[in-house]
């Protein structure tokens, strides 16, 4: 028996509506056209329906995203060329404005980004770039935010990933490492002959107010020697016998010159 032309229509009108559901996850939203005239609210998250041909959606994700934007030639204002890349996370926040304002969010961030690190990083020193990448990472969020807010697009983040080098800097920054430990190392030894001085000073100055205690400085001396087995001895003579010995020289010498008598 065949089927009335009724049940017939009812049964595609059900295959309409059951082609109509469209199911959106918790992250989606969809951007609904209805006769080519955009509908003034997403919908979704979960079920709604969508009449084609009349309506048309668009799916678009609210997750955060990463984007990594592809190394690029740089020369700083220092005039070193440098190969540097980083990575962007941003996230939808207007679905409606992403779809509308801009035909692909992803590839007009990317863009941006390139030119944006281009510029940035050559208005810096090298020095500036790998001391102050953090307020660097800040500039460049800055400004790809103030491009991407009118795509209802948020720029969450931007970090510089990686900056290579030529060969011939990485060895020229290894040599003023070295210089500058080589420096470093020179001053604690310079120091260290300092406070070795001063402690002389100050022990000089403190036997010279017990004479006998140079003395036992000398039997001290002579003892820990001893103590090595060493069959060479040596005696210590202070400065001052030379001295005294000078003197003695130099009366002998006063007393021993010929005489002139007046006539």
């Amino acid at each position: 028996m065949g089927l009335s032309l009724t049940t017939v229509a009812i049964i595609i009108f059900a295959l309409y509506i059951l082609s109509s559901i469209k199911i959106l996850a918790e992250y989606e939203r969809g951007v609904i056209f209805r006769l080519g005239r955009l509908l003034p609210n997403a919908k979704g998250p979960g079920i709604i329906l969508v009449f084609a041909p009349i309506d048309r959606m668009v799916r678009i994700s609210l997750r955060q995203e990463a984007l990594e934007v592809p190394p690029q030639d740089i020369i700083t204002r220092d005039n070193v060329t440098l190969k540097v890349n980083a990575v962007i996370f941003l996230r939808v926040i207007d679905p409606n404005k992403a779809v509308v304002e801009v035909s692909n969010y992803v590839y007009q961030t990317s863009q941006f980004a390139q030119t944006t690190l281009r510029s940035v990083l050559g208005e810096q020193e090298l020095d500036e770039l790998l001391a102050h990448r953090e307020k660097i990472n800040l500039r460049l969020q800055s400004i790809l935010d103030t491009h991407t807010a009118p795509w209802g697009v948020k720029v969450a983040n931007v970090e510089v990933k990686q900056v290579d080098m030529p060969e011939t800097m990485l060895r020229a920054m290894a040599k003023q490492a070295e210089a500058e430990r080589e420096k470093r190392s020179k001053i604690i030894h310079a120091e260290g002959e300092f406070s070795a001085a001063q402690r002389l000073v100050d022990a000089a100055k403190l036997l010279a107010t017990e004479p006998v205690s140079v003395q036992l400085r000398y039997l001290q001396t002579l003892t820990e020697i001893g103590v090595e087995k060493n069959t060479t001895v040596v005696f210590p003579v202070p400065v001052d016998i030379f001295s005294g010995v000078q003197k003695m020289l130099g009366k002998s010498a006063g007393d021993g010159s010929p005489t002139v008598g007046k006539g």
